[in-house]
């Protein structure tokens, strides 16, 4: 399916690389570490959305003036998540599962993450359909890494052990047919109220 899946998206793959390479410098590709099952590091593909050799925080906001234009067309759709695809052909990831985090946010000893890594990681999963803007948030939180570390990441943790706990293949393809009329539909999934991600307990941030 995911061979499938990169055969049909190669066009639009191309024509965006071509965009990327023409609009700013550097590769087309954006690689970056992630952990994945067990615990097993890998390299993330996507499609590069930001300039090259620029320093800022680890998280991205909506508003980074680090996202180049042809790359906020390309987040807001999810487009240079396609890439991806080929990380599910590998067995790196699946098309449904946690997904995956860059090794400086996972504790290994949190049994918690033990938990939750004892499945292969995701392109999709319902906490990610719930923060597809999660850009946003972050764009009006002063401490981004601050919130992130206190807030989002307890979300996203709590709710990949539900999911995990609660999977099964219906499930998967019902996330698997949410994320398809999301990316069309996105108001069809509401994002996380600010008492779900316990906002009140960080106003300082």
């Amino acid at each position: 399916m995911a061979g499938c899946g990169l055969l049909f998206a190669a066009p639009v793959i191309a024509l965006c690389a071509a965009f990327i390479k023409i609009s700013s410098s550097g590769s087309i590709l954006f690689r970056q570490c992630r952990v994945g099952q067990h615990g097993k590091d890998f390299t993330l593909l996507k499609l590069r959305t930001m300039s090259v050799n620029q320093n800022g925080p680890m998280f991205t906001a909506a508003g980074d003036a680090r996202v180049t234009p042809v790359g906020r067309v390309l987040r807001k759709t999810k487009i240079d998540e396609l890439p991806g695809l080929w990380n599910v052909i590998r067995g790196d990831m699946s098309f449904v599962g946690p997904r995956p985090e860059v090794p400086e946010l996972v504790d290994l000893k949190d049994p918690r993450w033990i938990e939750s890594l004892h499945t292969r990681p995701g392109i999709t999963d319902p906490v990610t359909l719930r923060l597809r803007n999660e850009e946003s948030i972050l764009a009006e939180i002063d401490d981004k890494e601050r919130f992130y570390r206190e807030v989002l990441q307890p979300y996203k943790l709590e709710g990949y052990l539900q999911f995990v706990r609660e999977r099964t293949w219906k499930i998967d393809l019902g996330i698997i047919t949410r994320t398809l009329k999301a990316t069309v539909l996105p108001y069809t999934v509401p994002p996380p109220t600010e008492d779900e991600l316990r906002w009140s307990q960080v106003e300082s941030i």
